[in-house]
């Protein structure tokens, strides 16, 4: 029953029984009661310009009373705002920075390659003005905090019953972050990156590595730079790419432009070169009713523009692709400086996407 309301209790004069139309009466006057109460209570302990959004919070917690919700269930959602609310909190003052999330296993030790070539990369991305993110664990996770330094790193840890420690750099730091779920925490290392680059590691680095794919491929995120990385010679992740394309593209579980999605490298030079020609020209997207909108920091030439318009029209629902030098309606004025293409995306072709982001970052 639509949020969570009782039917009324009391009886119909001729048949003892409430009738439809009491019942939505009473109905329609408890929603009432209710969303007046909320405003009330939202204007005096929680004003935000987002009240609507708070309200609707409140509802679902009516709504699960009235389900008589587990306590059970209750503890897993109490605990997953909790930890999602401060973590907000955490990288709120930072949003405007560039982040890499960096992947990796917590048994390699300081000194071996590949923590070595972690260090290397964290240290030069910090240099081009970008902040790391790992699970603050040891390993390929100190590494990243390692070359970045503490000063340009986020801890975002997670507790187990075993070998997961906070490293020594990040320790006590207000940008450290402990999550109880795998979900909160896996959460904000996508939410809160521009990139991901994963070092070899275990199972927790392959689900890591998978999951950001997956939300990729099925357009659940944002294209962005996935990277994987090994010291100069490793084998790691070419075994890996070559299961990928033997077993998955090999029957047809993937399309072949997946394969796009990410990159191999053994250098760190290679992968810091990967993220800043990524966003050399591409700056961000967002779907506007039924058109996608990429925005760019610069604007594209018209004999670029129809190059796009003939290479691409595969991944079109209709129309072409337009320019535009300023925000469509919709997007609220946001970056009113940046040229922005619009077109009717097919929601499904994601390697061809990452295609286009690549000739457009590639065009004069």
């Amino acid at each position: 029953m639509e949020y969570g309301v009782l039917p009324s209790e009391e009886p119909n004069e001729q048949t003892d029984e409430p009738t439809a139309a009491a019942v939505r009466g009473s109905n329609e006057d408890r929603r009432q009661r209710r969303a007046a109460a909320i405003e009330r209570l939202l204007a005096e302990f929680a004003p935000s310009e987002n009240d609507d959004l708070l309200a609707q919070m409140i509802v679902t917690i009516c709504r699960l009373a009235a389900d008589g919700a587990d306590r059970g269930d209750l503890k897993i959602l109490n605990t997953a705002l909790k930890e999602l609310r401060y973590a907000l909190k955490v990288f709120a003052p930072f949003a405007d920075v560039p982040k890499v999330t960096i992947f990796g296993s917590a048994r390699t030790p300081e000194g071996h390659p590949q923590y070595e070539e972690a260090r290397k990369f964290a240290e030069l991305i910090q240099a081009q003005g970008w902040m790391v993110i790992t699970g603050a664990g040891d390993g390929i996770m100190r590494a990243g905090h390692h070359g970045a330094s503490r000063q340009k790193s986020f801890g975002v840890a997670i507790s187990l019953p075993f070998e997961q420690l906070t490293n020594n750099i990040i320790l006590d730091d207000p940008k450290l972050v402990n999550f109880k779920y795998f979900f909160t925490r896996k959460l904000m290392f996508i939410k809160e990156a521009e990139a991901i680059v994963l070092f070899p590691g275990g199972f927790g680095t392959q689900d890591e590595g998978f999951e950001v794919l997956t939300l990729v491929q099925t357009a659940k995120t944002a294209p962005i730079p996935i990277v994987m990385c090994d010291a100069p010679g490793g084998s790691y992740w070419h075994h890996w790419s070559d299961y990928v394309r033997k077993e998955l593209l090999g029957n047809k579980m993937i399309d072949p432009t997946d394969l796009g999605l990410f990159r191999i490298c053994d250098r760190a030079e290679d992968v810091v070169d990967e993220l800043v020609r990524f966003y050399r020209r591409y700056h961000s997207m967002r779907y506007v009713e039924d058109k996608l909108v990429l925005r760019m920091n610069s604007p594209l030439s018209p004999e670029t523009l129809s190059q796009l318009n003939a290479g691409f029209a595969d991944i079109l629902t209709a129309g072409t692709i337009e320019q535009s030098h300023g925000p469509v309606g919709g997007e609220n004025g946001l970056y009113s400086d940046k040229a922005r293409l619009v077109f009717a995306f097919d929601r499904r072709s994601t390697g061809r996407l990452r295609l286009l982001i690549d000739a457009i970052n590639g065009a004069p």
